[in-house]
């Protein structure tokens, strides 16, 4: 087979809900990358909170924060932060409605008060990994600070949780012709609407376009895996788009393969199907 490079997203793909990379998702990365294929992160996750029990699996780079952070063995080859002045309007389109916010920058994670509270009433759908993975952050006590610790230095991007779907339609007004809207599911009825916004000019495709151009390689030697609506791009752009079985229906039907569900080690079951693991 023809040296493939690989596209995983974290949460709700590569592992469950902040819980530790399985054996067999470890051996699919592993495999593949022991066949000459490479193998890269591709996550809405910032570099602060990947964790080392997953970069401890061994990629050959990184897609963070949605595209915002791109990083191929060790070498950045891109870094976009959102410019100081652009966060505090968003964070006041935000306010203004009602909205709950969440920053995330370099050094970590800052968030309102209020959200947090919202998060623990929450009952999220069970395919709502980015809702389930926050969470699991409060219940682990992972270092997410308050608003107040922000330093005001510009962030990669904002989350958001809101009471209700007509708020976050309202905002759109304000800031939909610059960013993207990534709103993830909410089931039949929910208290709690959560997503975030995407600047329109960078996302996980164009983290994997400046990957491939790095390695010289051709669109049509990438695969991607993706749970959720901020992958839409990703998998998108991808030669061959694979939906995880616990994905979000949007992205079932755009995908090319469905496979297992997460917590089956859909990737390791899919990738030894493609004949990717030899």
């Amino acid at each position: 087979m023809d040296r493939k490079l690989i596209f995983l997203d974290i949460d709700g793909t590569l592992i469950a809900a902040m819980s530790e990379p399985s054996a067999l998702a470890t051996a699919a990365v592993r495999g593949a990358r022991k066949m000459g294929h490479k193998v890269f992160l591709c996550t809405g996750r910032n570099m602060a909170i990947i964790g080392d029990d997953i970069l401890g699996v061994g990629f050959d780079g990184v897609i963070s924060s949605a595209g915002g952070h791109v990083e191929v063995g060790g070498e950045v080859l891109f870094d976009s932060l959102l410019p100081e002045e652009t966060v505090q309007e968003c964070l006041s389109v935000f306010h203004s409605h009602g909205i709950y916010c969440r920053i995330e920058t370099p050094e970590g994670i800052y968030t309102d008060p209020q959200m947090e509270a919202l998060l623990k009433s929450a009952k999220p759908d069970k395919r709502n990994s980015e809702l389930i993975r926050m969470q699991k952050e409060i219940e682990k006590g992972i270092g997410i600070l308050p608003y107040e610790k922000y330093p005001g230095k510009g962030a990669y991007k904002i989350c958001f949780t809101s009471t209700t779907l007509e708020a976050i339609e309202k905002t759109k007004s304000y800031l939909g012709d610059r960013f993207a809207y990534a709103v993830h599911l909410y089931g039949n009825s929910s208290s709690c609407f959560n997503g975030e916004i995407i600047p329109k000019e960078i996302d996980k495709s164009k983290g994997m376009e400046m990957v491939c151009r790095y390695f010289g390689a051709d669109k049509k030697d990438t695969v991607a895996f993706g749970d959720s609506m901020n992958d839409y791009g990703m998998m998108k752009y991808a030669h061959v788009s694979v939906a995880m079985g616990n994905a979000c229906d949007e992205l079932k039907e755009m995908a090319d393969i469905v496979c297992g569900n997460v917590e089956d080690d859909g990737i390791y079951y899919e990738l030894r199907r493609m004949g990717v693991l030899g």
